[in-house]
């Protein structure tokens, strides 16, 4: 089975200017996904999908295949990324690679590192799966979030008799956005990523910081120091 593994790092960030290659504990923060791809030894393919040559020649630099950029109508940020990684698939077979099963590792989960990549393909093939997607505990309850009235009113805000200790609110799961394993099949005939033969994959809180703006930033580097 042949697997690629596209990283998404296109420039013109907004939340926080150039992030992809911004320096963290003095490396591009792009190559923190490169280098944990490339660890696995499970991809014929570490790829960062981006529309900057600068960008390309420093994921080269840390070992990734960039033999093309990405088309400027899918480098804006409303497009979508799944269209984007479709292209990416299109642009290798046109060069005579085609792949079994794609995996996308954005580069803004640093602390993703190379066994929690392994896992996630442990638990894809064992289940026989279409599809694996990365998840972590939430710190709070849907049970207790709501949005609020008129006026900031709290009227109705929680349901008070489903409400009790926390420990009895049971557990709650988000998308953590570190790891999307499918196939190629499911991917490029646009099928439900979260179908009935998708699994999760869980991990830790902090290897599931995911950067969006400078205090994100601000906690990856903390979490980095924390590994150690």
């Amino acid at each position: 089975m042949k697997n690629l593994a596209v990283i998404t790092a296109r420039s013109g960030s907004k939340g926080l200017k150039d992030k992809n290659i911004k320096l963290l504990k003095g490396k591009p923060l792009m190559a923190y996904s490169i280098e944990a791809a490339l660890e696995t030894g499970l991809f014929d393919c570490v790829h960062v999908s981006t529309d900057s040559e600068q960008y390309a020649q420093i994921a080269r630099e840390y070992g990734a295949d960039v033999p093309f950029l990405r088309d400027a109508e899918l480098a804006t940020d409303k497009a979508g990324t799944w269209e984007t990684i479709r292209a990416v698939v299109r642009k290798y077979a046109e060069l005579g690679k085609t792949f079994e099963t794609v995996t996308l590792l954005q580069p803004t989960s640093p602390l993703r590192d190379a066994e929690d990549i392994r896992l996630a393909f442990r638990v894809f093939e064992t289940k026989g799966a279409d599809s694996v997607v990365s998840v972590c505990e939430v710190d709070h309850s849907p049970k207790i979030c709501n949005t609020l009235g008129e006026g900031d009113s709290m009227e109705g805000f929680i349901d008070t008799s489903s409400v009790g200790r926390r420990q009895d609110l049971g557990k709650y799961y988000r998308i953590n956005g570190a790891i999307y394993i499918q196939t190629t099949e499911v991917l490029m005939n646009e099928k439900d990523l979260y179908g009935p033969k998708s699994y999760a994959y869980v991990m830790d809180k902090v290897h599931s910081v995911d950067i969006d703006d400078a205090f994100d930033f601000m906690v990856a580097e903390v979490a980095v120091d924390y590994q150690g």
